[in-house]
């Protein structure tokens, strides 16, 4: 996985948590991720929506695309369509999908960069594998993961965050053994780069063999684990949880995880994981394919301004990421 990696000797450390005086979260439930077809017919593990939804609040869907080693003339995308009502935030960590919207707006997102867009009063795009990709096949992974809004900014004017592979924060475990990339939110003082409209945390770690992940994670917040490739155990009762499953946690103010001693292949370098969580919004849901609002009025007028051509008529914001260099990327 080429997403960003560096030396964790000399990162930023997460602080060592008290077994005994830490109330750590434990595992209400786990979920198996299932398979799905989207746009031109790419398939993705999907965790959620198919579960219980108030589980996930405030997200909405999870994509796990790949990862997948496409021959020549098969890499599929997933051509115009519409989106009103949240956010989809898309991290590729193998290979890339080329991005064009209705406001004139576009760029690559490879290797470890994440596209956040808020489609907020609504916005057409296309997500599809750039050309050289569909000509010569190769590797392709990613995450897309949808952030609700909250009723007060459904209509907000669409905005666009490019977080290029060096702009995540970069920490490491207490020990050293797992690296965390910090894409959004905050975690002991670091604040990830995404600029985040409804509260939320949202970090991959890779977690070397046999070794434990300990994270202070705000109280306010639900939290969730999904495991992208690899095996582990989460929780102080260490339940078993491997590739396209996803924990799901109780209340408290710590979570714990352990990669396997033993990884399959596909994983030797360590377990892969995906660790997120934010502030429940708690409002009625009417949610339509790609339209999420509040009322069935609202899905309604949502589908007739599409038709009519009015759902994107809203210039968007770009904010761009700048972070200086860090000498310990590789």
């Amino acid at each position: 996985m080429p997403a960003v990696t560096a030396d964790t000797l000399l990162l930023p450390r997460l602080p060592e948590l008290p077994e005994s005086l830490t109330s750590w979260r434990d595992v209400r439930r786990i979920v198996q991720g299932r398979m799905s077809l989207e746009g031109e017919g790419f398939q993705v593990r999907r965790p959620f929506p198919g579960t219980d939804l108030s589980l996930a609040d405030p997200f909405l869907l999870l994509d796990h695309m790949g990862a997948v080693e496409y021959g020549p003339g098969e890499a599929k995308g997933a051509p115009w369509h519409p989106h009103r009502g949240f956010e989809t935030v898309t991290y590729m960590i193998d290979g890339a999908f080329e991005h064009t919207d209705s406001t004139g707006g576009g760029g690559l997102i490879t290797d470890g960069a994440t596209q956040w867009m808020t489609a907020g009063a609504g916005v057409l795009h296309s997500e599809l594998p750039p050309q050289e990709m569909v000509a010569k096949g190769g590797l392709f992974h990613g995450v897309q993961l949808w952030v609700n809004l909250p009723r007060a900014q459904k209509w907000t004017p669409p905005r666009y965050q490019d977080i290029g592979a060096r702009d995540a924060v970069l920490l490491s475990s207490v020990d050293g053994g797992a690296l965390l990339r910090l894409i959004a939110g905050e975690l002991e003082g670091h604040s990830g780069p995404g600029v985040t409209r409804t509260p939320i945390s949202y970090l991959h770690a890779t977690v070397s063999p046999g070794a434990r992940l300990a994270i202070p994670w705000p109280e306010r917040f639900n939290a969730l684990v999904y495991v992208l490739s690899g095996e582990g155990t989460v929780g102080p009762e260490r339940r078993g949880i491997e590739e396209g499953q996803l924990a799901v946690f109780g209340a408290g103010e710590a979570l714990t995880m352990r990669a396997a001693d033993v990884q399959p292949q596909a994983s030797a370098h360590g377990w892969e994981i995906l660790v997120f969580g934010g502030q429940p919004i708690n409002e009625p849901i009417a949610r339509y394919g790609p339209f999420v609002m509040n009322t069935r009025a609202e899905i309604i007028q949502a589908v007739e301004d599409f038709q009519a051509g009015r759902l994107a008529t809203t210039s968007a914001e770009h904010l761009a990421h700048h972070t200086e260099a860090d000498g310990n990327l590789r």
